[in-house]
């Protein structure tokens, strides 16, 4: 096991070794694909070793440690590792997907000026979200938070010479930090009340300290954790800096959204289960926020028209799907889904970069067209995502997203199963009306190159795992997906199975008439208008918060500071001259005064005692 300890503590730090080597040197083009995609091929080949021997056990579990950090009185924290299962399954996710982005963005930043730096920021992203799955304590867990955090901002800035990328990186790091600090206090509340950060105890003890019978501490702790992983995984009401993020280099924007980042918060839950069952009401609370950022992001997703944004709002949606499985306790529903919806929002998303690379640079969907046969590899990989993100039987979608709609039939919630079909209809829909207009409308661009052969071999792979990464090890690819449900009415079973293929059928006959992205009469432009604003909620932020800020800010330039000593120096004037019609320098005047105070002073001790 010591062996394996080893391999376990060079996960997180092959990445941040080749980014400290590529900051420090000054190696050709070459040299930083070389370090940079081999360090995280590197982790992802450690990853599947890990699983076969994981296989070939039963409970296993593999610690490491790479030194003390702090120890201060009852505090003592150490850079540990913790991997199981679900830690298992995440650095698979993060380091074979973050591996094949590397691999991807070699070809397609192969022009920019600043390749180096675009691969260290690259590499750091990568470690510090595999010391945030890895940790064996909350403090290193939020130290590599953090971390995602801040190597976000630079990513989703990276081109900072656009002060509208500049703009997205703030908005994405601050809306962020909201989340965090409440993260951040709730970290401090359960060390106060457990006496410890190690994850594995705080499942014990809270069980311990906090039953169900008298959980308010446990709540608190719980609605704090999560106000971190709705801000890190863009739920409402912090839901729309992720739009925006699509600022930055595309392979950054498959790596957010399918392998890093969005997904934290998901984890978090997820490794704290065992603290959210003390409270069912948060635990009601997550399958709310999840069902109506579902419904929400679909909606918008059904009128952009920006490639990238498309996506954006679609991954908004699917990390809806996700918080309402964790909601009705389903967390291995919603790791399931993470880990499908990480290979093929990571075809869409590389999908998308081919598409904006061969067609110079263009995002608007409307301005292309006709593609199917001038990009054959492109569009294979696009039917294939495009076909996951839908849930279409054979593929790794359908699986997930199926079981998940089944574990909340099984939980009781079936407005919320009402709901989460609507989105899945939807989501078909927004699936199609993208592929449609895409490669089967009228063509109007030339692509005027071709994939590289490294964007073309990442594509092929990320095919293979979002048409397979549904199949269960135990067994061979059915028709349906597994069921565990066994209150199934025929409805429930055969609705969500169905319904994308009505979905796609209409988006087909409208795609067919060429009316999309027309609008007839003013209610319908009014509502294709709020929803392509994503419900209008940065409206709605720089009304309420931004606008009243900037407005107090300004305030100095109207000499607030004189205006207010001028008041003070008023009142105080005021208050003087009434205090001085007591000072007539007369002694009868001064005992009267004296005399009187000493009798109020002594009725209100005698009435204090005689309440007493």
């Amino acid at each position: 096991m010591t062996n394996y300890s080893n391999l376990l503590s060079l996960i997180p730090l092959l990445p941040i070794l080749s980014a400290v080597i590529l900051l420090f040197s000054n190696p050709s083009r070459l040299w930083v694909s070389i370090l940079a995609v081999g360090s995280i091929t590197s982790v992802a080949l450690i990853s599947s070793f890990l699983n076969y021997v994981y296989w070939q056990q039963t409970d296993f579990i593999l610690k490491a440690s790479l030194g003390n950090w702090i120890s201060i009185a009852e505090l003592s924290i150490s850079f540990g590792l913790y991997l199981d299962s679900l830690s298992l399954v995440m650095i698979t996710i993060i380091s074979g997907v973050g591996a094949l982005i590397h691999l991807y963005s070699t070809g397609f930043m192969s022009q920019d000026k600043s390749f180096k730096r675009y691969f260290i920021y690259l590499n750091l992203f990568v470690s510090a979200m595999l010391f945030l799955v890895l940790a064996d304590n909350l403090l290193l867990l939020y130290l590599g938070w953090e971390g995602v955090g801040l190597c976000s901002y630079l990513l989703i800035g990276f081109w900072y010479q656009d002060k509208n990328n500049n703009l997205a990186a703030n908005k994405a790091f601050l809306m962020t930090r909201i989340g965090d600090t409440a993260m951040a206090i709730g970290l401090f509340l359960l060390f106060t009340h457990l006496g410890t950060l190690d994850i594995q105890e705080i499942q014990v003890k809270a069980h311990t300290v906090w039953s169900l019978s008298d959980n308010t501490i446990a709540s608190i702790c719980c609605l704090l954790l999560l106000g971190g992983a709705v801000g890190k995984s863009a739920q409402f009401p912090l839901q729309n800096w992720l739009p925006d993020a699509m600022a930055g280099p595309t392979p950054v924007s498959a790596l957010i959204h399918a392998a890093t980042m969005v997904t934290a918060g998901i984890y978090l839950i997820a490794r704290n289960s065992q603290l959210f069952q003390l409270a069912p009401d948060v635990l009601y609370v997550i399958a709310l926020i999840g069902t109506f950022t579902l419904l929400l992001g679909a909606s918008a997703a059904m009128v952009q028209s920006d490639l990238k944004r498309i996506l954006a709002y679609s991954t908004i949606s699917q990390l809806g799907y996700m918080f309402l499985a964790l909601g009705v306790g389903a967390s291995a529903s919603a790791v399931f889904h993470l880990m499908t919806h990480a290979f093929f929002k990571a075809l869409l998303f590389l999908s998308a970069g081919a598409l904006i690379y061969s067609l110079h640079h263009e995002h608007n969907i409307f301005k292309m067209g006709g593609l199917f046969k001038k990009l054959p590899v492109v569009t294979v990989s696009f039917a294939i995502g495009c076909s996951a993100l839908a849930s279409l039987p054979f593929t790794s979608g359908f699986f997930s997203k199926e079981l998940i709609l089944e574990q909340v039939v099984a939980s009781g919630h079936i407005t919320l199963w009402w709901a989460a079909v609507l989105g899945a209809f939807i989501t078909a829909f927004y699936s199609a009306r993208l592929f449609f207009i895409v490669f089967l409308g009228q063509a109007q661009l030339s692509p005027d190159t071709t994939p590289t052969k490294s964007m073309s071999l990442a594509l092929i792979i990320l095919c293979l795992f979002s048409l397979l990464g549904g199949v269960q090890p135990s067994g061979l690819i059915s028709l349906m997906p597994p069921l565990h449900a066994d209150n199934l009415t025929n409805l429930q079973h055969w609705l969500p199975i169905i319904l994308p293929f009505i979905a796609i059928s209409f988006a087909w006959w409208i795609f067919k008439k060429s009316q999309f992205g027309r609008t007839h009469t003013s209610l319908l432009q009014g509502i294709h208008q709020l929803l392509k604003s994503g419900w209008a909620f940065d409206h709605i932020y720089q009304t309420i918060f931004i606008q009243p800020f900037k407005y107090l800010c300004q305030l100095n330039q109207y000499d607030v500071i004189d205006l207010f000593y001028r008041f003070i120096e008023k009142v105080s004037c005021i208050l003087n001259n009434t205090f001085s019609q007591f000072q007539n320098g007369q002694l009868r005047s001064y005992n009267a005064s004296l005399v009187i105070f000493c009798i109020l002073a002594f009725a209100w001790f005698i009435s204090g005692e005689l309440i007493k």
